[in-house]
């Protein structure tokens, strides 16, 4: 319920600055002057404001290095904090002072690209303040510590010479032993799953040290004490994470052993606050997963359509079922079978991307970049185990840096679960995942968010938005005619778009209602006709992760809804390429803000 009072406040204040004032009572002139008197008032608050954001950022900086050079600043790239318990008590005390400074503002004073950043750092500070206080994930979740990907950005980023890259990680390779040993000491409750988790990653960290870093340091120009001194650090390096995944092995065997441990789900009032502050939705969670149910069933009375016009193609000599879902099933079934052999997947997705790119730019549906480059590349051991694809983008600071569209191969899977896997990425599919993570999807829309002129809404990215726009796109994309309105495409499709639905439904149904692996495994597998292979993923996933899961149909859902709403208002004067591109511009703000400065600049 916080957050749908908080998404009220938005649009209170920022209607006030987005839209005309005054009151239409008085005189012409009077309301002339008394704006004009207002308006030095105003540009001194928002300058005001603008130094304060500035700042915060810089302080933010030097609390989280390593999440700034993700983002592509570099000041404090040798630098990697340890986090015991001294420096976690007075980083929260340092949110709490810039909390309390932030409230000093009054956003119905500030002009809309202010007032918007003003509800974005309040939530980002009010969302570390509950990860601290409430959920305090830093006890129970071993997955939470791990030191490679930063590590990985800076070998593989070229922002600076390779050689001063390394003497960077030598720098920051000396506080790895205390980091870890901070992590033991933090970990009183574990659950698992991230355990289980914690370990498998954990050891594709040490891989990246003595493996690829390692490498490259043998190769370097450092000199030949540099290159001794760098060795020794690895070895106490890997000794650290080998170490740590010992002390996890211990863990997971003694949980097993014992039944023990604490359970992965959060509950109802957690869950309820999470979703508040990571989504930033106008509804509340409970809300979102009856919206999620209601759409569920209209997604499948659109595919009984579809299988009716269908079946008698693929079954021409076989009765229809007369319980639509399973006829339905039986024609994805079918179909799935169409799909790219287990060795040809990677590059069968890297073929596809010039393919989406022409079909946006021949239809003009969004200004692309080209020169913003695209890498698929196998996914890096240490970021395995959590999603089959996924984007690495360069932050706003180094907008230039390659975007990496990382898609684990399927080395791990035996043939049974490999044909799984491909049959639920099939020939359709997997051109519905591309568009999702690259062309128009998170690959588009994150070159479009570092262009932003607020810092703050390209830093501070909502997840819900982000994810949101990626799942819009793929339906935009069907119904600007991709794929020329092929049935088999739109089935498929809408197959797709029913994961997107049910995660919001399992994840509140396992994090709140409680419910365990087979019941999720059965909605997951008869109700959205999901493979096996991804259904199990799936739940691995709702128990290692809380909230994040709702993300992609919250936003798709607000998108969706925005741009029907201003079609509705502005008739033969709506453009949908200025549409998109006027909703990217805003950076990776949450819809919610997005659609009142839209609004408002459409009332003006």
């Amino acid at each position: 319920m916080k957050k749908h009072l908080l998404a009220l406040t938005v649009s209170v204040a920022l209607g006030s600055t987005l839209t005309a004032c005054g009151d239409n009572n008085k005189p012409q002139q009077t309301q002339k002057s008394e704006s004009a008197a207002a308006q030095p008032q105003q540009a001194d608050v928002n300058q005001q404001f603008a130094q304060f954001s500035e700042n915060l950022i810089n302080e933010f900086w030097k609390l989280n290095p390593g999440y700034a050079v993700y983002v592509g600043y570099y000041k404090y790239d040798d630098q990697m904090p340890v986090p015991d318990a001294q420096t976690m008590a007075s980083d929260l005390a340092l949110v709490k002072e810039k909390l309390a400074a932030l409230q000093g503002f009054d956003p119905k004073q500030l002009d809309a690209g202010n007032a918007s950043d003003f509800f974005i750092l309040k939530n980002q500070l009010e969302s570390q303040i509950f990860s601290m206080e409430k959920l305090k994930s830093y006890q129970w979740n071993p997955a939470s510590y791990n030191v490679a990907g930063v590590f990985g950005v800076i070998l593989n980023t070229d922002y600076k010479a390779k050689d001063e890259r390394l003497r960077t990680i030598y720098r920051r390779m000396e506080n790895i032993p205390a980091y870890y040993d901070a992590a033991k000491a933090n970990i009183t409750t574990p659950t698992l799953t991230h355990t289980e988790l914690a370990i498998q990653q954990n050891q594709g960290a040490a891989g990246l040290f003595s493996g690829a870093i390692a490498a490259a340091a043998a190769e370097s120009g450092l000199n030949e004490q540099e290159k001794t001194d760098f060795t020794a650090r690895i070895e106490q390096s890997t000794a650290a994470i080998e170490g740590y995944i010992g002390w996890l092995q211990d863990k997971a065997s003694e949980l097993k052993e014992n039944d023990s441990g604490k359970d992965f789900r959060i509950g109802g009032e957690l869950y309820e606050q999470k979703f508040a502050l990571d989504i930033y939705s106008s509804l509340t969670a409970e809300q979102l997963f009856d919206k999620a149910v209601r759409e569920k069933q209209r997604v499948h009375a659109e595919m009984a359509k579809i299988t009716k016009q269908l079946w008698p193609t693929y079954f021409a000599d076989t009765d229809m079922p007369e319980d639509m879902l399973v006829a339905t099933k039986q024609l994805i079934d079918h179909l799935s079978v169409k799909h790219v052999k287990r060795d040809e997947f990677v590059d069968a997705i890297r073929a596809q991307i010039p393919e989406l790119e022409k079909f946006v730019m021949e239809k003009n549906l969004i200004e692309m970049d080209k020169d913003k480059p695209l890498v698929v590349r196998e996914t890096p051991e240490y970021q395995r185990g959590f999603a089959g694809a996924s984007i690495n983008a360069p932050g706003p600071y180094d907008a230039e840096a390659n975007t990496y569209y990382n898609v684990t191969p399927l080395d791990n899977f035996n043939d049974e679960q490999a044909e799984s896997y491909l049959r639920e990425y099939n020939h359709w599919i997997l051109q519905i995942l591309n568009i999702h993570e690259a062309v128009p999807g998170h690959y588009t829309q994150l070159v479009h968010s570092n262009k932003s002129k607020s810092l703050v809404k390209s830093i501070f990215g909502n997840g819900a938005m982000i994810e949101g726009w990626a799942v819009y796109t793929e339906r935009m994309m069907l119904e600007e005619g991709y794929g020329d309105n092929e049935p088999e495409l739109w089935l498929m499709y809408y197959k797709w778009n029913l994961r997107v639905i049910m995660n919001s439904i399992i994840d509140y149904a396992i994090q709140v209602n409680g419910i365990g692996e087979q019941e999720a495994l059965d909605m997951m597998m008869n109700e959205a006709f999901q493979e096996e292979a991804e259904a199990r993923g799936k739940w691995r996933r709702a128990t290692l992760s809380q909230v994040q899961l709702t993300s992609y149909f919250t936003g798709y859902s607000e998108i969706y809804d925005l741009r029907e709403e201003l079609k509705e208002k502005m008739g033969d004067d709506f453009d949908l390429t200025e549409f998109h591109n006027k909703f990217l511009s805003f950076g990776s703000s949450p819809v919610p803000i997005i659609r009142e400065m839209m609004l408002g600049e459409l009332d003006k």
